[in-house]
């Protein structure tokens, strides 16, 4: 295709006006000429005049300005890694500038309203250093980029939570905000934003010699004069501000960034500057879009549907299309866990042993009263308390561990795992919907509707990975798009800040506070029920995990087995989320110590997997209880700050000492 002329540039400008025109009435009550003679220069006369003025014309600014920012710092992104799946959402950049601001405003709200930029832009940048740290720089350009990226915002999005959880009575407006606001109350935010990315923009094409050596590879721009580290790290750092100012201004707003180069170079720009045009142009008409499409689906709901919910339902599918036919061979590779022993030694048996039996006890008998810590077997009535509380927490870890080991095996993955892959935010979903539109407590819901959910989206993910054969990447890349997909949906239903909200927004930490003995004994008996079926076909998981060549030279039909287990690992996802809320980082955390410690083959794996994350839930949930005593804080909430914390580091680790 050829690039982009004068011609299809004023189609293209012409285009974004007409769209503009299209936002700013979709919001309002104003006829065609009264909006022009209002932009034109006709003081107000009424409401809807000053609405016109104040609110619909800055919000239509401010999508055009934040959308270009987003498409360009998503060109620069692409560009520097090239890697046609790397944006600020998925690099991490977005939810580290998230993090920050809210930490900002939590600690130095004063200084957080004047420079709150400078706070997104650390968070920024911590962000995208730590998937620099887990990928290296050769790994920027292929798929372990993006699974390390959506890994980091698991992490860093459990840290969000916890924050939000313990604050929300004060932070209640930065969950609409986190999910993307474009709405304006004045030009404040538009005047603001313009010289931050006019300096970015005067950056960028400063770059576009350097981004064209790129384009050689890094020996052949090393041979003709480019000092790659400081030019790297001068793109890096621009792509980070505009992130940075975006999420400052409007929150986090996904997928435009993503989405806007790719379609650049489909419109045919091949040229280092014209895809920053092109992508900068095309990242403010999809933003401008996706807001009208908010505001129209707004004016019809009860609620505020925020923009980034809207840009999402849109870019995740876009995401999976973009992908189809174009994973190069090195995102087919087979991913392999990191070495460990051939078998668990004696000492580590023991170990695990003593801390099966001390967790518990510990969970039942220690704790913080009005008078300071006592440990003490606790009467009929604490016990009564406690004991479902550890069940239900041990039950949950080792369900979800177990859900882990089979998705890694059964994709070849070590970065698979249910919360990752899309299928806890089936259950999350479908549990949600149903609480909402059914007008009934998330909390008695069955677990049947979340087993619905989560195999609708395993279905969708055999469905879509059949065309690569369900390669280790496409399955991959197509659970991290339909989940971005539905926990954009879980945003438009909870965007009204009610108190069902914030009842579901604690629910959705991974909480036991109401499991009851019943529901302890009953989520028990079934994650020991599926336990029993993984022990029982283990050779499965051994055969495929060696390849389907393999698997079917020794008699398994993979096209059967593959999607028969996977539906154990998606009904054990369910029915955790079903009796406790989403619970990250377990899922892909135990698997991976069970093997470290030496649990190699895939029953031994099973086993100590299940152990080690019923022993992270239930020493979360003891620590949820006992930290900030008398709040609380979920179990799930707190095994993804200890579990993504520690898998974050041994990333970091493994990757440095390999």
């Amino acid at each position: 295709m050829r690039a982009a002329g004068p011609g299809i540039g004023a189609a293209w400008l012409g285009l974004a006006l007409a769209l503009a025109v299209l936002h700013v009435w979709s919001g309002s009550d104003l006829g065609l000429a009264r909006m022009a003679a209002l932009v034109g220069g006709a003081g107000p006369e009424s409401f809807a005049d000053v609405q016109f003025r104040e609110a619909m014309l800055p919000r239509a600014a401010m999508a055009g300005l934040a959308g270009f920012a987003l498409g360009l710092a998503g060109s620069l992104f692409q560009q520097v890694t090239q890697n046609r799946l790397a944006s600020p959402l998925t690099l991490g950049a977005s939810s580290g500038a998230w993090l920050a601001t809210i930490i900002g405003t939590l600690l130095a709200p004063g200084l957080a309203a004047t420079h709150g930029a400078w706070f997104s832009f650390a968070g920024a940048i911590g962000a995208f250093g730590l998937v620099l740290s887990i990928s290296r720089l050769r790994g920027l350009t292929g798929l372990h980029a993006v699974l390390a990226g959506m890994a980091v915002n698991l992490f860093l999005g459990a840290v969000a939570g916890a924050l939000l959880l313990l604050q929300s009575p004060y932070f209640g407006h930065l969950f609409v905000w986190g999910a993307g606001d474009l709405g304006q109350s004045g030009w404040q935010w538009p005047l603001w934003f313009v010289p931050r990315l006019a300096v970015a923009v005067l950056v960028a094409v400063g770059l576009g010699r350097v981004l064209a050596l790129l384009r050689t590879g890094a020996a052949g721009a090393e041979a003709r004069g480019l000092h790659l580290a400081p030019a790297l790290g001068a793109a890096a750092l621009t792509a980070l501000f505009l992130t940075a100012i975006s999420v400052t201004a409007v929150g986090m707003i996904g997928f435009i960034g993503l989405l806007a180069p790719n379609l650049a170079r489909m419109s045919g720009a091949r040229r280092p500057l014209t895809e920053l045009a092109a992508s900068a142009g095309l990242g403010a008409l999809l933003l401008l879009g996706t807001d009208t499409i908010a505001i129209a689906v707004s004016s019809v709901s009860r609620d505020l549907v925020p923009s980034g919910a809207a840009a999402a339902l849109i870019g995740a599918p876009a995401l999976i299309w973009l992908a189809r036919g174009r994973l190069s061979a090195q995102d087919h590779a087979q991913f392999r866990l990191p070495p460990g022993p051939a078998r668990v030694p004696t000492g580590a048996v023991a170990a695990i042993v003593f801390a099966l039996v001390a967790v518990p006890v510990l969970a039942l008998v220690a704790g913080q009263t009005d008078a300071g810590w006592r440990v003490a077997v606790p009467g009929d009535l604490v016990l009564s308390l406690r004991w479902p509380r550890v069940l239900a927490a041990a039950a949950a870890g080792a369900g979800m561990a177990l859900s882990g080991v089979l998705l890694q095996r059964l994709i070849r993955n070590p970065l698979a795992s249910p919360d990752i892959l899309g299928m806890s935010s089936g259950a999350t979903f479908a549990l949600v919907a149903t609480a909402l539109l059914a007008g009934a407590s998330i909390f008695e819901i069955g677990a049947g509707i979340a087993v619905l959910g989560s195999l609708a989206v395993l279905v969708l993910l055999l469905w879509f990975g059949r065309r690569h054969g369900h390669a280790p990447a496409a399955v991959a890349l197509i659970g991290i798009s339909l989940g971005a997909l539905l926990d954009a949906l879980v945003k438009f239903a909870l965007a009204s800040g009610s108190e069902d909200t914030f009842a579901i927004l604690g629910w959705m930490g991974g909480s036991t506070y109401r499991v009851s003995p019943t529901g302890a004994l009953t989520l028990a008996a079934a994650v020991a029920l599926c336990g029993a079926l993984i022990l029982a076909f283990h050779r499965w998981l051994t055969l495929i995990a060696a390849g389907d060549d393999v698997a079917a030279a020794r008699g398994l039909a993979p096209r059967l087995a593959r999607p028969a287990v996977m539906s154990l690992a998606a009904i054990l996802a369910a029915i955790v989320t079903a009796f406790l809320g989403p619970v990250t980082f377990v899922g892909l955390l135990a698997p991976h110590v069970a093997v470290m410690l030496g649990a190699r083959r895939a029953m031994a794996q099973t086993a100590l997997a299940a152990v080690i994350g019923a022993l992270l839930m239930v020493l979360s949930d003891w620590l949820g209880r006992m930290m900030l005593y008398p709040m609380q804080l979920p179990a799930g909430t707190v095994a993804s700050l200890l579990g993504g914390g520690y898998f974050m580091a041994l990333l970091v680790f493994r990757r440095r000492s390999g």
